[in-house]
C-alpha cells in the first residue's frame, strides 16, 4: 500500500501541459483510492452489534469526573446508549430530542447514557474539555461519557453519530433490543415521523419485542484513532 501511494505521487511530469494535466488526474484518482481502501480497512475491523447481541458493560469517565457503568443503575430496566459527537451537525440536530428521551424514560427505568466516541486528535471539538464546556451550557441531566481509548466504541460499533442502542435488562444479561437512528426526521419538521427509539422502549416497557429493531442511521462517521 505504501509503495503504491508513493508511486502515485511520483507521476507528476511536466514534459507538456497536456501530459501534466492527464497525469495529475490519474494521481489524484490513485490517492483517492488509497484513502478509500484505508478507510474501508478501518471500518471493516469494527463490527456493529445487532439486536439479540449481548451489550458489553460500559466503564467510562463522565464530564463530572466520575466513572459510570451499568452497575450504577441497579433498578434500571434497560438503557438508551447514544453515541454523540460535538463536531457533528447531525448530533447537534438531535441534542434536544436526546434530552427529551431521558426526561421521558429515565423515570420508568430506561435512562440515557451518552458517549462521545471520537478521537480528539482528529476532531478537536470532541476533546474532553470541550465536552465539559458544552454540557454545562446545555445543562445535561444524563451522563455524558468520554471514550478516550475508543474501547466501548469498538465493542459496540456505531455506524455514525448520532447512533442509538436500546438495551434491555433480561435474565440472560443486557441485550440489544434496537440499533440505529432516533427517528427518520433529522430536521425535526415532520410531526408524523417514525420515533424508532421511543417505539422500541415503549415495546419493552409493555414486555414486548420492538417491531422495528434496526434502522439506517444518517450522521457523521466516527473519527478513529490513528494506529501505527
Amino acid at each position: 500500500m505504501k509503495d503504491f501511494f508513493l508511486s502515485s505521487l511520483r507521476v507528476f511530469s511536466i514534459e507538456s501541459d497536456n501530459r501534466f494535466n492527464l497525469q495529475l488526474m490519474i494521481s489524484k484518482k490513485n490517492i483517492a483510492v488509497c484513502f478509500l481502501l484505508l478507510s474501508v480497512h478501518t471500518i471493516a475491523q469494527v463490527k456493529t452489534l445487532q439486536p439479540g447481541d449481548t451489550a458489553p458493560d460500559i466503564r467510562l469517565l463522565s464530564i463530572n469526573d466520575k466513572v459510570i457503568s451499568f452497575d450504577d443503575y441497579p433498578s434500571a430496566k434497560g438503557f438508551g446508549v447514544v453515541f454523540f459527537a460535538e463536531g457533528c451537525p447531525y448530533s447537534k440536530a438531535y441534542e434536544q430530542r436526546i434530552a427529551n428521551l431521558n426526561e421521558k424514560y429515565s423515570s420508568v427505568g430506561f435512562p440515557v447514557i451518552m458517549i462521545n466516541p471520537n478521537d480528539s486528535a482528529c476532531s478537536p471539538e470532541d476533546a474532553f474539555s470541550q465536552m465539559k464546556k458544552h454540557a454545562a451550557s446545555f445543562n445535561y441531566t444524563f451522563p455524558y461519557l468520554y471514550d478516550e481509548r475508543q474501547t466501548v466504541t469498538s465493542a459496540y460499533g456505531p455506524k455514525s453519530t448520532p447512533y442509538v442502542f436500546v438495551i434491555s435488562k433480561t435474565s440472560a444479561g443486557n441485550i440489544i433490543a434496537y440499533a440505529g437512528a432516533i427517528d427518520n426526521d433529522t430536521r425535526n419538521s415532520d410531526p408524523s415521523k417514525h420515533k424508532y427509539v421511543e417505539d422500541a422502549i415503549n415495546a419493552l416497557i409493555n414486555n414486548q419485542k420492538p417491531i422495528v429493531t434496526t434502522t439506517k442511521s444518517i450522521g457523521c462517521s466516527i473519527c478513529w484513532r490513528k494506529t501505527n
